[in-house]
C-alpha cells in the first residue's frame, strides 16, 4: 500500500470493518433493544439457509455449499451416536472435576496448602478447630486482610460452643451453620477451590467442614484503607468536598449515597489473570443503552493480561483508538460528578485500587465541563466555559501563531509591537523556533519537576522556575521578554483545561503547531488544524463520534458549550442513545402556579 493510498484513507470516511474494535452505536427505531446472541445466530443461519440454488450455482461466496453424501453420512452418524470429546474438552472437564471441593477435610487442607505454597508462604493462616466440639473443620484467611475482632470475638466462640449442633438433625452442616449459627452479615457457599482462593485473596474468610462438598465464604474484610478526603485534582468552591478512595466498596457506597434508586445496577467483573482486580460497572437500568453496557462488559472480559493496577490500565485496554492523543474515556475523582454521568445515560467503570471512575461514551465537549458548572447559576457557568475555551485556544495555538507571525507574517503586527519585538531580539543568539522550543521544554520540565518532588517544596520550585530562571534567562539574553509573556499565558491556558488527559494531549499538540508555524507560517498551522480535525472526526468512543453534536450534527442538549438554565435541560444527551430521553419536566412554571384554596375542616367551622 503506497503512502498516497494511506493519506487517501485518512481523509475519506469509510464504514468501519466488523471486528472487535468496530463497535458503532447507530440510530435505530428500537433503541435499547438487545437481541440475544443465540437468536442472532439463528437468524443468520435462517438467512443463509434461504439462499436459492441460483446463488449457489453462480459461485456466491456468501452462500452455503451443499454437503456431499459422505459428509452428510458422517454428520448423521455423529448425531445418532455419542460423540467423543476432543482433548481440550476432556481436559477442561477433568480440571473442573479436580477443582471441586472434596468431602475429605484433610484432602482439602493439603490441596489449599499446595496451592498457596505453605509453609513458604507465611501470611496464609489455617485455623483448625471443632464445631460444637464434635465436627472437624478449618478456617483459611490472609493475615492482615481480615477483621480479627469479628473472628476472635464473634465467630470462633460461637462455632466452638458446646450445644450448637443439637438441633441440626439430618440437615447439611453448611446450610445449618449459615441459617442458624454464623453471625456474619454476608455469607455464601462455594463448591470450587479456585473460587475459594479468589475470595481468600480478596480478604474474605473461608470455612471448610468435614463431609461437605461446599464451603462457607464469610465477609470479614478489615484491612486498612484511606478515609474519604476532599478532591485533589477537581477542587470546587461550591459543591461536595468528597472524593473517591482506593477501596472499591467505599467508592460504590459514595455513589449510592447520591443515587438512592433501585434502578442503579452494579456488575462486578474481574480483570487481570493473576491479580484479579475487580471492575465495577455502574449504569441506570432503563436509561443507559443496553448495547453500550454489553460492549463495555465484552471489552473488560476480553482483557488478557497478568496485572491490572488502577483505572488507567483498563482505559488503555478498552479504548477505541489507542494511538490517538485525545482521551476517549472521561475520568473523575468526584462521586457527585460520577452520579451525574450515570443519570445522563453513560456507563461508569470503577476499578479496585484507583480513586477514579471512568465514564463512557464521552465527547470532546464534555471533557471541558466541570462539576462546578452545575452548582452555579447559568451566567456564571457560561462565563467559566467561555474562559476555558479561550484557555484552550491559548494553550494550543498561541506559541505557534507567535512563531508564524514573527518569521513569516510580520506585516500583521502593529508597528510599535513589531519594533518592540525586534528590539528585544537583538541580543538573543538563537532563532525564533529554537528560542520557543527552549522555553516550552524548560516550562514542561518545571511542571513535571513540581509534581514529582515533595509537596512542601513544590511551590518553591514553581516560584524559582517561573520568576528567577525566567528573569535570569532574559537578563542573560537567552530569550526575549515577549516570549516569556507568551509562554506564561500559554501555561495559564493549559491549567484552565479541567481534564488531565486532555491537558496532556493539548501540550503535545502545541509542539506540532510550533514546528508547522516555523516552516510554513499560517499555511502550516492551517494544515495541522485541518489534519487534526479530520483525524478527530474519525474517533469514536464506544460507538459515539467524538465531536458530536457538531460533527455529525445531532440534536444538541442545551448544555454543550454554553451553560443554559438548569430548568431548560429537560432532555438527556442525544448521542448516548439512551432508552429514556426525558430527564425532567417543565419546572419553570410549577412554582408559579396559583394554589387552589384549601377547604376548611367542618369540625373547625363548628368549633368557631
Amino acid at each position: 500500500m503506497s503512502i498516497f493510498t494511506a493519506m487517501r484513507k485518512l481523509f475519506i470516511y469509510s464504514e468501519p470493518k466488523i471486528h472487535n474494535l468496530g463497535f458503532e452505536l447507530l440510530e435505530s427505531d428500537d433503541e435499547g433493544a438487545l437481541q440475544p446472541p443465540n437468536q442472532t445466530q439463528a437468524n443468520q443461519n435462517t438467512k443463509n439457509s434461504g439462499l436459492n440454488n441460483n446463488e449457489m450455482s453462480k459461485g456466491n461466496k456468501n452462500a452455503i455449499k451443499p454437503l456431499g453424501v459422505s459428509e452428510w453420512n458422517k454428520s448423521r452418524k455423529g448425531d445418532g451416536e455419542n460423540q467423543k470429546l476432543n482433548p481440550s474438552q476432556t481436559q477442561n472437564q477433568n480440571q473442573a472435576q479436580n477443582d471441586t471441593i472434596s468431602k475429605d477435610l484433610s484432602y482439602s487442607l493439603n490441596v489449599l496448602k499446595e496451592k498457596f505454597g505453605v509453609p513458604k508462604n507465611e501470611d496464609i493462616v489455617f485455623r483448625k478447630f471443632k464445631i460444637g466440639k464434635k465436627l472437624d473443620c478449618f478456617m483459611i484467611y490472609v493475615e492482615g486482610m481480615i477483621d480479627k475482632n469479628s473472628i476472635n470475638l464473634s465467630m470462633l466462640p460461637t462455632l466452638m460452643s458446646k450445644d450448637i449442633l443439637e438441633d441440626m438433625g439430618k440437615q447439611s452442616p453448611v446450610d445449618f451453620l449459615i441459617e442458624t449459627v454464623i453471625p456474619v452479615h454476608n455469607l455464601k457457599k462455594e463448591s470450587l477451590y479456585g473460587e475459594c482462593i479468589k475470595q481468600v485473596l480478596s480478604g474474605a474468610s473461608v470455612l471448610f467442614v468435614e463431609g461437605c462438598t461446599e464451603c462457607i465464604v464469610m465477609e470479614t474484610r478489615g484491612y486498612e484503607k484511606r478515609s474519604v478526603e476532599s478532591p485533589k485534582t477537581e477542587m470546587v468552591v461550591m459543591g461536595a468536598q468528597e472524593a473517591f478512595t482506593e477501596n472499591l466498596r467505599t467508592n460504590l457506597t459514595l455513589v449510592r449515597r447520591i443515587l438512592k434508586t433501585q434502578k442503579l445496577v452494579t456488575e462486578l467483573i474481574p480483570a487481570g489473570d493473576i491479580n484479579n482486580t475487580m471492575c465495577a460497572i455502574l449504569y441506570l437500568d432503563g436509561v443507559a443503552s443496553p448495547r453500550v453496557v454489553q460492549e463495555v462488559i465484552k471489552r473488560i472480559k476480553s482483557i488478557k493480561t497478568d496485572l491490572i493496577i488502577g483505572s488507567g490500565m483498563v482505559e488503555q485496554f478498552i479504548e477505541d483508538r489507542p494511538l490517538m492523543l485525545f482521551p476517549q474515556v472521561l475520568s473523575t475523582e468526584r462521586p457527585d460528578r460520577t452520579a451525574s454521568f450515570i443519570m445522563d445515560g453513560q456507563v461508569v467503570i470503577i476499578t479496585e485500587g484507583a480513586p477514579f471512575s471512568m465514564a463512557v461514551p464521552v465527547t470532546f465537549f464534555r471533557l471541558l465541563h466541570t462539576s462546578e458548572d452545575s452548582f452555579t447559576r447559568w451566567p456564571f457557568g457560561t462565563f467559566l466555559r467561555l474562559l476555558r475555551l479561550f484557555g484552550l485556544f491559548c494553550a494550543t495555538l498561541l506559541p505557534g501563531l507567535y512563531v508564524a507571525m514573527v518569521m513569516f507574517h510580520p506585516e500583521m503586527l502593529p508597528t510599535e509591537l513589531l519594533a518592540s519585538i525586534v528590539k528585544s531580539k537583538e541580543l538573543v543568539p538563537f532563532p525564533t523556533l529554537l528560542e520557543v522550543l527552549i522555553m516550552e521544554i524548560a516550562f514542561e520540565l518545571i511542571r513535571e519537576g513540581g509534581i514529582r518532588i515533595p509537596s512542601i517544596i513544590g511551590q518553591t520550585l514553581g516560584i524559582v522556575g517561573a520568576l528567577i530562571l525566567g528573569q535570569a534567562a532574559v537578563s542573560a539574553g537567552l530569550v526575549s521578554p515577549m516570549l516569556v509573556i507568551i509562554v506564561s499565558v500559554t501555561a495559564l491556558g493549559s491549567f484552565a483545561i479541567p481534564n488531565y488527559s486532555m491537558g496532556l494531549a493539548i501540550r503535545i499538540e502545541r509542539f506540532f503547531f510550533i514546528i508547522a508555524g516555523a516552516f510554513l507560517g499560517f499555511f502550516g498551522i492551517a494544515f495541522v488544524i485541518f489534519t487534526l480535525g479530520c483525524i478527530t472526526c474519525s474517533i469514536k468512543s464506544f460507538g459515539i463520534p467524538f465531536l458530536t453534536p457538531v460533527a455529525p450534527k445531532t440534536k444538541a442538549n442545551p448544555d454543550v458549550v454554553l451553560r443554559t438554565p438548569i430548568w431548560m435541560q429537560d432532555k438527556r444527551p442525544d448521542p448516548f442513545q439512551t432508552a429514556n430521553r426525558q430527564k425532567q419536566g417543565k419546572n419553570v412554571k410549577n412554582w408559579a402556579l396559583k394554589e387552589e384554596p384549601k377547604q376548611k375542616d367542618d369540625n373547625s367551622n363548628g368549633n368557631k
